[in-house]
């Protein structure tokens, strides 16, 4: 691709006051999801007027759908929430459709910012891109350091190339691409099919469906030991806003710094978890660990100081609260989730 295009200017790295004005045109690819939904909140919440919102569905992986959304509401600033996401189940059954959807739809719209000037791109990924053995907490230099999860590695080896992408865009053509990678996200619409969902979502659920059924236990994957750590989706919109207000892509020897983790900085074990989910769901049953069952990997703690030291951001939501809403959103929603 040719670098003729005109890329808008900026300062690199951090930058005091907000780049976005309470007009500006903003679009959330991906604003129907959990994230994506939490970003636009967030945004109508801090008084931002210009928030695009498609009057039908744009399909990403179409590149002449999405070349014609972007080029008849020309965004300032995009935020990449769209994406083919699920659990261990939903990644190790249709590892080749994680793959194939999200590397068409980040070439789709990142191609798409380029090549219609958009002002400043967040591209959000996931933790699994670090290798299974990584050190912990994870870093963001961990990056490529080693073997991925296999149940996982269509999706990360898709998120990888996105960073790389957004930070080759950088290099080369100068742009304002930034990109960051959140931990376990949970929270108001999350997706609680059985058949996709991820693990907290997924408990709640059980828990709920056991306890109305009255039954005596209920069965989940794995042994319980792997830690995780999780960050409620609210909280995640006040940082990605924040990136993209005040930190800009870093150039020449900073290139590599365009990408921030994103969580709370302290887990728990999955055991742990499941006891704090029952309680608050008031399930009174036994739980059963399916130990044949893949566990994944074993501990994924992001190390959040990147991102700290970038923009003064931390996580507000104690996990206890966090399910709390997040529990009571789905007795509010129960019999309307999404697939």
């Amino acid at each position: 691709m040719s670098s003729a295009c005109e890329v808008p200017a900026f300062t690199p790295g951090f930058v005091k006051e907000p780049m976005m004005k309470k007009d500006s045109r903003i679009f959330i690819a991906g604003h129907k999801g959990m994230v994506g939904s939490a970003l636009v909140r967030f945004l109508q919440k801090e008084g931002y007027t210009n928030v695009i919102i498609p009057e039908s569905r744009v399909e990403f992986t179409d590149g002449a759908a999405t070349d014609a959304f972007f080029e008849a509401h020309k965004p300032e600033f995009v935020c990449l929430a769209a994406a083919k996401v699920g659990g261990i189940m939903a990644n190790d059954t249709y590892p080749a459709d994680f793959i194939t959807i999200n590397l068409q739809i980040q070439n789709n719209v990142i191609g798409a910012c380029f090549k219609h000037k958009v002002s400043k791109l967040l591209f959000l990924g996931s933790s699994c891109i670090y290798p299974r053995e990584a050190p912990q907490p994870m870093k963001e230099e961990h990056l490529l350091s080693g073997k991925l999860e296999l149940t996982n590695d269509a999706y990360a080896i898709a998120k990888i190339a996105g960073i790389v992408m957004c930070k080759s865009y950088n290099r080369q053509h100068g742009t304002n691409y930034i990109a960051a990678m959140p931990t376990n996200l949970y929270g108001i619409g999350d997706n609680y099919n059985l058949q996709g969902s991820h693990v907290l979502p997924a408990m709640i659920r059980k828990f709920h469906e056991g306890k109305k059924a009255g039954n005596p236990s209920i069965e989940l994957w794995g042994t319980g030991t792997p830690m995780r750590e999780f960050l409620e989706v609210d909280d995640l919109a006040e940082a990605c806003i924040g990136l993209l207000n005040h930190f800009n892509a870093p150039r020449d020897k900073e290139c590599e710094k365009m990408f921030f983790n994103m969580g709370c900085g302290s887990d728990v074990s999955i055991k742990e978890l499941a006891e704090t989910v029952k309680r608050i769901v008031g399930f009174e049953g036994e739980i059963i660990w399916d130990s044949t069952k893949p566990d994944g990997t074993m501990r994924k703690l992001m190390d959040v100081s990147r991102l700290e030291a970038a923009i003064g951001w931390k996580a507000k939501t104690s996990l206890e609260d966090g399910i709390k809403k997040a529990y009571q959103w789905f007795l509010d929603n129960e019999g309307n989730f999404r697939s």
